[in-house]
């Protein structure tokens, strides 16, 4: 690609632009370029759009404000970005409400809305940057919840079938920060998620700290809203601000692994963190093992790793994407070197 914009075409719901540079679409702020950045205010257009001839078989990249991916290279196709906003209340139970978001809104604005409007659940999940189409997708988690809990239906452009489909929970394939979305990439363009809030639902308070934030507030009776303010507290003091250096949050999930191995880690490491998870598995600390190898704070040029979260990687100024995954799989590495565990990546890597 010629490092210039060659091409802008407007059309009523859309506009493409060609050759178009996408350090300002992911929050790494690293440098790419995408082949065509397709900017869509009226998802009804999309079965014309993806009609044309330019794009009926290109490869489709969908981005929210790009903070779950990591682009080491140009995007030798489409680049999409879903702009509509909006949020509706469909249909109000006695103990919950079916509430309508389109995949443009905000995902903590949407939060600071469900909070507002006496719904809980949605605390735990407060200032994760993103937008709400990307979370079903990546099925985003934070201090012992899930997006799939709330999930009742996900409303999406079926590229295969060439119209709207109507996916309910059960058939989103969800998994630990994983989705039938994010394992068919390109397939299915999320334009709206329908979720089943509750009005009364019993607080997660027993993970990472929470209790402990609280108690610093001096918050004795916690509510849902005190909750979401204990969580961004977290969230500020221990994660990178994007807005102050490049990131994409944790970079690393926490690995799951066999109970009989993460007894025999526990046995030879007892201060390794370790939760639940499916049947007859256990969820390790990817930041504790991270910080045992001693790389928190490593850098390697302008990739980093965080000195204030051992799962965030960082770009300190001009890293390309590319630096920044040599220095993640040097982490992955030097982990499974030590402890035999393999680190997955969370975002998106191009």
């Amino acid at each position: 690609m010629s490092a210039r914009i060659t091409g802008i075409a407007r059309e009523p719901g859309y506009t493409i632009v060609e050759n178009a540079p996408l350090e300002g679409r992911n929050t790494f702020r690293v440098p790419a370029r995408a082949q065509l950045l397709i900017d869509v205010s009226q998802p009804a257009r999309l079965p014309a759009l993806f009609a044309l001839p330019a794009l009926k078989h290109g490869e489709v990249f969908v981005v929210g404000t790009g903070s779950n991916v990591l682009f080491t290279r140009d995007w030798p196709g489409i680049v999409l970005s879903l702009s509509t906003t909006g949020i509706v209340i469909l249909e109000r139970r006695n103990d919950a409400a079916l509430v309508r978001v389109e995949a443009g809104e905000s995902w903590n604005d949407f939060v600071l809305w469900s909070l507002g409007h006496g719904f809980v659940g949605l605390e735990n999940l407060a200032l994760i940057p993103g937008t709400v189409g990307a979370a079903p997708i990546q099925n985003i988690g934070a201090y012992g919840v899930e997006v799939c809990e709330f999930v009742h239906i996900v409303e999406a452009f079926d590229r295969a079938a060439g119209t709207f489909a109507r996916l309910a929970n059960a058939d989103c394939g969800f998994a630990y920060r994983d989705s039938l979305f994010k394992r068919g990439p390109g397939r299915f363009l999320v334009t709206a998620v329908e979720f089943l809030l509750p009005r009364a639902r019993e607080l997660r308070l027993d993970y990472a700290g929470v209790r402990e934030e609280l108690a610093t507030m001096k918050i004795d009776a916690p509510t849902a809203p005190l909750v979401a303010t204990a969580i961004c507290r977290l969230r500020l003091r221990k994660l990178p601000n994007p807005a102050l250096i490049g990131n994409a949050g944790s970079f690393f999930k926490n690995p799951i692994v066999p109970g009989d191995i993460a007894e025999k880690l526990h046995a030879e490491h007892p201060a390794l963190p370790i939760w639940p998870a499916a049947e007859n598995q256990r969820k390790l600390s990817g930041a504790w093992l991270i910080e045992a190898c001693k790389l928190k704070g490593l850098r390697e040029g302008d990739a980093g790793v965080s000195s204030q979260h051992a799962l965030v990687l960082v770009n300190h100024g001009q890293a390309t994407g590319a630096q920044i995954w040599d220095l993640a799989q040097k982490v992955c590495k030097t982990v499974n070197q030590r402890f035999g565990v393999i680190l997955e990546p969370e975002p998106i890597v191009i």
